[in-house]
């Protein structure tokens, strides 16, 4: 029922030849990998407006000249990573940069902020996307988070069923949004040529607090968001159709100028309209409220930023798996994260997006304004330390044309390594803190992961130890643990004396007398078999079993631990399962997670007894 199920939703099993199929042309990628960065105008443009508001109109008036910086560093950021394509041509992007050129430290640095930036954007795409639609519908205030979380549900529904169809999904909303904005920034333009600008005077709130550089740079730091999203395409270059790195570079291009375009002309229009949003609205709905009215045209365009908003957070489920699988390859995270599912997806990468994703929207009440002060700190700390790593790239390959490489990687080093620094200093108490404590974490517990994984080769590896077959396993004894006489246990009883002669059979007694019924079936039908009955007070069966077992090996003391034979009855269809207590299972895994006893194994022999129905 589970797999006709799966069928159903996720569609079929996919061959693993298929995979050349179902890689993306340019038109789908840039679908798939720049939602994130085209639609982070929706909540950079709200912050750096509420940061600059608390000034007035003083404030409100750099808000182009800020966003400029920020278009000038979106360009340097851009310019860099276009070059990590050129020089990573297999993927990667930030963290196989930092740890080839800068070591395995920085590396995973790096892949911690990368791994927090991901969930934040997924986070904080789908909050943003129900405030857009709140703008302009209030009564769906209410119901936000569960909004939020069913959009997060659609996109994991999405990316599992594979690269083809999250593509083409995802193709729908973003030229949609591209076309309604680019439309109406052009309208705008064009409004502002022939009837002048506005001035702040006439619009703007009075000054709660003085425009001082502090509050110029928190603005600055806000607005820095516009910026998220950008690294995407180099970490994903490989589901690319050939060439990949040509047409991985050429979508990089494309989506820079898109991410360039929105931003500045909707700070431009806004600080040319003098536009002020009011109570419960965004800055972008405000804008297009004023150059559209409330009609048709004002609900396309929120319509199609809650769209693009919702499917921002596809960047993330873009990213995310393959960065985890990168990890998991390398031995930082647990290998299941880099094996391909049914649908040539990490599937496993996907759903663990998801919970930590719908756990932030949790935690933080589904408020984007509360998610912002995480995001900007991990971003442009990835930023950083990929760039370095690029000058150090440049300068040992020394290929044609490497000194303007290493000006230009260097260039933006140190302007994004500025911006951490602003964006930690002035976001720090307000929750840049948690993604700075986050991230030393995340590294100890990659670096523990692989330490576990090393270890574990050591110690399953022949080493000096001869090759030679292994020595003989005599079962000396044999117990089996019954909860009843029935056929499901007649297999087990019967492969238990096949094995070895000295078998006993243990029945628990939860309550007193239960187990004379027990005795009276087990002399008639195994007479010369011993059973054993344990009383238990506190009505535990794991307890007394293993102390059973305890006891006897301790009497024996012949160097081995006595063998388990566990019956089992497997039901029909998997629901049955969760009518049943599953004792066996219980049992087996006290005994295999239990350290070795006494400085020997204890081997476990499972035996099913299927029902029919």
């Amino acid at each position: 029922m589970w797999d006709r199920l799966r069928y159903i939703v996720l569609g079929p099993p996919l061959m693993t030849m298929q995979f050349a199929h179902k890689k993306l042309n340019k038109i789908r990628a840039l679908a798939a990998f720049s939602p994130d960065a085209l639609s982070s105008i929706a909540y950079a443009n709200q912050e750096l407006y509420l940061g600059l508001l608390v000034a007035g109109s003083a404030g409100l008036s750099q808000s182009l000249p800020i966003a400029l910086v920020i278009t000038g560093l979106l360009t340097i950021v851009a310019l860099s990573y276009f070059q990590t394509i050129c020089g990573y041509p297999s993927g990667g992007g930030s963290y196989a940069v930092a740890r080839e050129n800068l070591g395995t430290l920085f590396g995973l640095v790096t892949a911690a902020a990368l791994l927090i930036d991901y969930v934040l954007t997924a986070a904080v795409s789908l909050t943003a996307s129900i405030t857009a639609i709140a703008s302009a519908f209030p009564e769906l205030w209410p119901y936000h988070i569960g909004l939020s979380l069913l959009f997060l549900s659609v996109i994991t529904l999405l990316n599992l069923r594979g690269l083809r169809e999250t593509g083409t999904m995802m193709a729908i909303p973003v030229y949609l949004f591209l076309f309604v904005y680019l439309s109406m920034l052009a309208y705008g333009m064009l409004r502002v040529l022939i009837e002048g600008s506005v001035s702040w005077g006439t619009t703007a709130p009075p000054a709660t607090e003085p425009l001082t550089l502090f509050l110029i740079l928190h603005a600055f730091s806000t607005g820095c968001t516009a910026l998220t999203g950008i690294e995407a395409i180099s970490n994903g270059v490989p589901v690319f159709k050939p060439p990949e790195a040509k047409n991985a570079r050429q979508t990089l291009v494309v989506m820079a100028l898109l991410m360039g375009i929105l931003f500045l002309g909707s700070v431009g229009l806004t600080q040319f309209l003098a536009v002020v949003a009011g109570p419960q609205e965004t800055i972008l709905s405000a804008l297009a409220r004023m150059l559209l009215g409330s009609g048709p045209a004002y609900w396309i365009i929120q319509a199609s930023t809650m769209l693009v908003l919702a499917v921002a957070a596809n960047t993330s489920f873009a990213g995310f798996p393959r960065l985890a699988a990168i990890l998991a390859s390398d031995g930082f995270l647990p290998r299941q994260l880099r094996s391909v599912g049914d649908r040539l997806v990490f599937a496993k990468g996907i759903l663990l997006l998801t919970v930590a994703t719908g756990v932030l929207i949790l935690g933080f009440g589904g408020y984007t304004h509360a998610l912002i002060p995480l995001f900007a700190v991990g971003v442009f700390l990835a930023f950083t330390l990929s760039q370095i790593g690029m000058v150090v790239h440049w300068r040992r390959e020394r290929g044609k044309g490497w000194w303007l490489k290493v000006i230009i990687n260097g260039v933006g080093a140190l302007a994004t390594g500025v911006t951490v620094v602003v964006v930690g200093a002035n976001k720090f108490f307000e929750g840049a803190w948690i993604t700075i404590l986050l991230i030393p974490m995340l590294v100890v517990g990659f670096l523990k992961i692989r330490e576990h994984y090393h270890e574990v080769d050591k110690q399953l590896s022949f080493g000096e130890l001869s090759t030679s077959l292994p020595r003989s396993f005599p079962v000396a004894r044999v117990i089996v643990p019954i909860a009843g006489v029935n056929r499901g246990m007649v297999d087990a009883i019967a492969y238990a004396q096949s094995i070895s002669k000295s078998v006993t059979a243990v029945y628990i007694e939860l309550e007193p007398g239960s187990g004379q019924h027990i005795r009276e079936e087990w002399k008639r039908l195994w007479p010369n078999l011993p059973l054993v009955i344990l009383p238990s007070p506190y009505r535990s069966i794991v307890g007394p079993f293993l102390d059973f077992l305890d006891e006897i090996d301790g009497k024996n003391n012949d160097s081995q631990l006595a063998a388990v034979v566990l019956p089992e009855w497997v039901p029909a269809h998997w629901w049955q399962g969760l009518l049943h207590n599953q004792t066996a299972r219980l049992i087996r895994n006290a005994l295999l997670y239990r350290r070795r006893h006494l400085g020997f194994q204890r081997v476990i022999i499972e035996v099913p007894y299927h029902l029919r129905r």
